[in-house]
């Protein structure tokens, strides 16, 4: 752990700073093409919130740019990747992934059955908002399974159980850092912004799954269990939501 070269605070920050960035340098680049148009404002909106390729382009921006921040401190701390979690796979892997995603379904409706009986006003209907339309069909269908199930997945591991979870456990116990970092997951899932009531359910559902592939990074000293799992796990919801239609 000494050998990494960054600390609770430059990982707090880093996360915390490129998560906004990114979000945020996003929408600009998204909001260039209607205004080289002279599109009005209700235009704009229309063709922002009803097509699947803006969704799909503002993901892939939002990655692109996490990982290319990330990057650059990386490269001025003199870090490598290999440091991230990120070595090559093994066999292993594959076997610790799919008990950590049955131990996560597991863990998580235990909770949540607990949580719904000790707060019975917890709302477990409220529905995430995806930014795709769920009777997307075609080749459409393609991009929203990319921006869902494959890049999230990928860049969210890079982000915080490789990069913020390695930088908390310089100076913190592991159980102190896993915890962080799996509360500072949960909160950017509680859909701040949207303008409906936050997401509490979903905060809940990625503090457990945050916990099992903290432990799953720990125990394979890799990412490619955490990788593998958060991509079933939204798969999983990818077939349930778009192919299956199931609410």
């Amino acid at each position: 752990r000494a050998l990494i070269p960054w600390g609770p605070v430059a990982a707090i920050t880093v996360t915390f700073v490129t998560y906004l960035l990114s979000q945020v340098l996003a929408a600009l680049i998204i909001w260039i093409y209607p205004t080289l148009l002279g599109w009005d404002q209700a235009r704009t909106n229309e063709w922002v919130n009803n097509s699947v390729y803006v969704q799909f382009f503002f993901v892939l921006i939002v990655e692109a740019l996490t990982l290319w921040f990330l990057w650059l401190f990386l490269k001025k701390r003199g870090a490598h990747i290999r440091q991230l979690g990120i070595k090559n796979p093994k066999v292993r892997d594959v076997g610790y992934a799919l008990v950590g995603l049955v131990a996560y379904f597991s863990v998580y409706v235990v909770i949540l059955t607990i949580l719904q009986r000790v707060i019975p006003s917890l709302n477990t209907d409220q529905k995430q908002e995806l930014g795709f339309n769920t009777d997307t069909s075609g080749i459409a269908l393609v991009a929203v399974f990319f921006s869902l199930v494959v890049l999230p997945p990928i860049v969210e591991e890079i982000m915080t159980r490789g990069f913020l979870y390695t930088g908390l456990r310089t100076k913190l116990p592991k159980l102190v850092a896993a915890t962080v970092t799996s509360v500072m997951f949960a909160i950017a899932h509680l859909q701040f912004g949207s303008g409906k009531a936050l997401l509490w359910v979903a905060a809940v559902d990625t503090f457990v799954l945050s916990m099992i592939l903290v432990y799953l990074r720990d125990k394979t000293d890799s990412l490619w269990s955490p990788f593998i799992v958060h991509g079933l796990k939204n798969g999983i919801a990818f077939v349930s939501l778009f192919v299956l239609k199931l609410s």
